[in-house]
């Protein structure tokens, strides 16, 4: 009888007196692609932690079975029966040959995963260097031969780059590439699209699936993303609050659900509900000609005498007007965040870059007045906001500097007249002012990030894919609540995603860009409905 690669018994996991999952069982087998699916404290990520014992503090009890198999094992013929371990009960030390080899990772967020001091390409041959063996050199040209596998164009030069030097989808398939190093018979793969854009999501996908077929490995796909269950998985695993509620081949469960908490997650893509721009309103931020270069060092005996230029934005000109949304979408790497980051004068530009008729002079005490008509909700509501200050600090920080008038009585009002516009309150939050940031989840640490934006009454909020770290429920709700602070309050924003059904559900005006420029804009209804540019039409069609 054939044993499955995994099996999972009874799994429960604790932290001190708080059970977040509560006995969950299934079988995973080599060659399977499974996602494991649900909204954030669903219990996910854990489950899939605990097989290699990466909780620190957690209660983990059940059996976690792992049959050491490959292909040629399961052969009629094979002579030796293989192996079961628990994976429960193994010792940190029995576990090293395990973690990395025959069960690999690719975590959900890849600039805390890779090592900042080090190139990719050195942190790629390191693990063959331990886990297989291989000499340096022989590490160097394999670790070049996965970041060309993965897709991440010059991967020799791309090989001696730090993790900061690339963009967040390029970092993702280092990971990627990390984790296919050992060749395991089990990856597992943590979210592993969500900063990528749709054409790459597809490609990643698309490339995971051509390696588990080359391999034979199996995968267990942890994800909020239905459309990326539908897209690669071939059996599906519903939680909810740490108990399975469904499970069964994805084409059943996803059409036909049984449980009403499945059928909450398949309807929940975002729907369009924002008001009609108006032609005649006045451009709070414009931009004619924009282009932003970086240094780089140039190869050879050049790179001696004098460094280059990489132009990450080409030429941009743009209008936003108040009330409006201007959306703009492209691949990682494309130039969308250097355009953000433009925008909010944090980084030199050429070319002419106004809000509301001034421009970025580059000198803090110049720039203040316009700091507060634009400011930014970041992708990572976790890193953006400081883990050592409370509610309270982090809201209150922008108006110490930009309404010096309001005394303290003033700047509690506006506070909590900020919180309560994107639904925290003190009833549903007791002690909220005081409260930390990793005393809420990824959604209303989003929302503690748009208050603190709001509480300086902009004019232009910048979102630098705002949604693409939340589960689909979340980001709906989150969405919907940026929809009606523009009604509500007038707003402009420049959307930066890669997200398609962002874009549909937001943009009055959509912006395409390709290696730093503009390919395609127009309308909502002219770019989506009937695009132009081929590119255009890779990224709607592809949309998963």
């Amino acid at each position: 009888m054939r044993l499955p690669l995994l099996q999972v018994r009874d799994l429960r996991i604790g932290f001190q007196t708080e059970d977040v999952v509560k006995g969950i069982s299934f079988n995973l087998d080599l060659g399977e692609k499974m996602a494991l699916v649900g909204e954030s404290g669903s219990g996910k990520s854990v489950t899939a932690l605990s097989f290699v014992k990466l909780l620190e503090g957690a209660r983990v009890s059940g059996r976690v079975l792992w049959t050491a198999q490959d292909a040629e094992s399961l052969q009629p013929d094979a002579t030796d029966a293989p192996q079961t371990w628990d994976l429960v009960k193994l010792t940190e030390r029995e576990l090293v040959n395990i973690r990395g080899q025959d069960i690999a990772f690719v975590f959900q967020e890849p600039m805390t995963a890779l090592n900042p001091l080090m190139m990719v390409g050195e942190q790629i041959s390191e693990v063959l260097e331990v886990k297989r063996g291989m000499s340096r050199e022989e590490g160097w040209h394999e670790a070049i031969e996965l970041l060309k596998l993965t897709g991440i164009p010059e991967p020799v030069r791309r090989a001696r780059t730090y993790p900061h030097q690339l963009s967040g989808g390029q970092r993702q398939r280092v990971m990627i590439a990390m984790a296919l190093a050992c060749r395991p018979r089990l990856l597992v793969a943590d979210e592993p699209t969500t900063a990528l854009d749709v054409s790459l999501r597809g490609q990643i996908l698309d490339l995971l699936n051509d390696l588990q077929k080359r391999f034979g490995m199996a995968v267990l796909l942890i994800t909020h993303d239905l459309n990326t269950v539908r897209r690669f998985a071939d059996q599906v695993l519903v939680m909810e609050k740490g108990v399975i509620v469904e499970s069964g081949q994805v084409d059943v469960v996803l059409t036909h659900p049984s449980h009403p908490y499945t059928q909450k997650l398949i309807d929940s893509q975002p729907p369009r509900n924002v008001v009609a721009a108006k032609s005649n309103a006045p451009v709070v931020m414009q931009a004619r000609a924009l282009r932003v270069r970086y240094p780089i060092r140039l190869s050879g005996w050049r790179g001696w005498f004098k460094a280059g230029n990489f132009v990450a934005v080409q030429g941009v000109s743009f209008d936003l007007r108040a009330g409006q949304t201007l959306g703009v979408i492209g691949e990682s790497g494309s130039g969308k965040t250097t355009l953000a980051l433009a925008s909010l004068g944090l980084i030199p530009s050429e070319g002419t870059l106004t809000i509301d008729g001034a421009a970025w002079q580059g000198k803090a005490a110049q720039d203040l007045p316009l700091r507060r008509k634009v400011q930014v909700v970041f992708q990572d509501p976790f890193s953006s906001l400081s883990p050592r200050m409370n509610v309270q600090e982090l809201v209150s920080e922008g108006l110490t500097l930009h309404a010096p008038e309001l005394d303290e009585l003033g700047r509690l009002r506006r506070m909590l007249v900020t919180l309560a516009a994107v639904g925290l309150t003190e009833t549903e939050f007791p002690g909220l002012l005081q409260r930390y940031p990793h005393e809420f989840s990824g959604g209303q640490r989003q929302r503690l990030a748009i208050a603190r934006a709001l509480v300086v009454e902009p004019q232009v909020l910048v979102l630098d894919e705002p949604t693409s770290a939340l589960d689909a429920t979340i980001q709906l709700q989150v969405l919907q609540l940026l929809q009606k602070l523009q009604r509500e309050r007038g707003l402009s924003y420049l959307l930066i995603t890669h997200d398609v059904s962002v874009i549909r559900a937001m943009a009055h005006h959509v912006m395409v860009m390709k290696s730093g420029k503009v390919v395609e804009a127009g309308s909502f209804e002219q770019v989506l409905n009937n695009p132009q540019a081929a590119y255009t039409k890779i990224l709607v069609g592809d949309e998963v």
